[in-house]
């Protein structure tokens, strides 16, 4: 049903931003949820946090008549976060559960505005010249980032659904866009880069990406191995670190910072088979070894890495952010001190599902296919699943 088709319920109902609920989930409020969806829905991703309470009741069930058997499945709140994908079905029920004596709110604009989220939290632990950004989307464990140095700035890895609020970003801290910068071809979501090289800011792609079969790569800039970026004071040098896919690159900031993209995260690293499928996967994971071994670990311990996506079972640093120095990920992560052979069987054991719509996107951010911007942020909605799994290659 369309919001739009579901009736006025007869007791008011009271809205719950997304930023207000994430806030309580962050501060470590205890938040009951019921989720509204369809229950496939439900499974492929939900809101989640160690003080949520939550339960999956598809809102068809609350159309007929709520008898007691239902009211039993529906957890009591204070008050209850009622919630589906746009916001029309969840306010119908939460209206229904009000006029049964239930205290609740809904979430306004649903899933559709806790995706609309995207913090930039600044990252203590950087040491180069200017500053360094984080930015987090928590509906799907998204990472980007900011890098301001003078009067200039660089956005690594920024995501189409935001291109303004990269702009807005840049304009706020008094600094000019310089660059928008992709570590790869993502699968996940749809890139901003194009976006925001039509709004004069230089896009940049890997050039190792380019044979994958990128379609704009003569009207934007590409970078090869070594080659460095200037933002005011401080270098972004690229560092091609192949395995999640041929053309991963990574970027060291001011020689603090490695932001890694998909290749190497805080809790697990890439997987290696959404370019060649199943068959080309053991061949990228021990290409993947490789970049791990010859040219992340080989940087000073101190090293912050910053990758381009974290997962529920991410612990963030003291200041916020899914960042960690080098030496503490080889130390609590068993996937980095293993010979070849462990590490390939390991990386490839236990994959979670490939990402929702991610042939799509890829062929997306080739430019093979053309999408308007609704189109965009509905194609990315969902868990990333960029990781292998995270409980196989973390240590105890």
């Amino acid at each position: 049903m369309d919001a739009d088709d579901f009736p006025t319920p007869d007791a008011p109902v009271e809205s719950l931003s997304p930023e207000e609920l994430k806030r309580r989930i962050d501060a470590g409020e205890d938040v009951t949820v019921l989720d509204a969806r369809m229950s496939g829905d439900f499974a492929e991703w939900h809101v989640d946090g160690d003080g949520v309470e939550i339960e999956n009741v598809p809102y068809y069930e609350f159309l007929d008549e709520v008898d007691a058997d239902l009211l039993d499945r529906v957890p009591e709140g204070d008050p209850l976060v009622v919630l589906c994908a746009k916001g029309g079905a969840s306010e119908y029920v939460a209206g229904v559960l009000a006029e049964e004596g239930r205290d609740v709110v809904h979430l306004d604009e649903g899933m559709n505005g806790w995706a609309r989220l995207y913090d930039r939290v600044e990252i203590e632990g950087y040491d180069g010249p200017g500053r360094a950004y984080q930015y987090q989307r928590p509906s799907s464990g998204c990472l980007g980032y900011l890098i301001v140095s003078g009067d200039e700035a660089a956005v690594i890895d920024p995501l189409r659904t935001f291109t303004d609020r990269y702009l807005a970003d840049a304009e706020e801290l008094g600094v000019t866009l310089k660059y928008a910068v992709d570590t790869h071809v993502h699968a996940d979501h749809v890139s901003g880069v194009r976006t925001l090289d039509d709004e004069g800011v230089r896009g940049v792609i890997p050039a190792a990406a380019v044979d994958r079969g990128v379609t704009y790569a003569d009207v934007i800039e590409t970078v090869a191995d070594g080659d460095t970026l200037s933002v005011g004071d401080a270098e972004i040098e690229a560092v091609y670190t192949p395995g999640h896919t041929t053309g991963m690159t990574s970027y060291l900031v001011g020689d603090s910072l490695l932001l890694t993209g998909d290749g190497l995260f805080v809790e697990s690293v890439a997987r290696p088979d959404l370019e060649d499928g199943d068959e080309g996967a053991p061949d990228a994971a021990r290409t993947l070894y490789e970049s791990l071994q010859e040219r992340v670990l080989a940087l000073p311990d101190e090293t912050l890495i910053g990758g381009a996506h974290f997962s529920d079972a991410a612990t963030p640093a003291d200041d916020g952010t899914y960042t960690a120095p080098l030496g503490s990920l080889v130390e609590k992560m068993d996937a980095l001190t293993m010979d070849e052979e462990e590490f390939v069987d390991l990386v490839l054991s236990d994959m979670p599902p490939r990402p929702g719509n991610y042939e799509e996107i890829i062929a997306t951010n080739l430019g093979l296919e053309s999408v308007d911007d609704d189109e965009a942020f509905e194609l990315e909605l969902g868990p990333n699943n960029c990781a292998a799994s995270q409980e196989s290659l973390a240590g105890d």
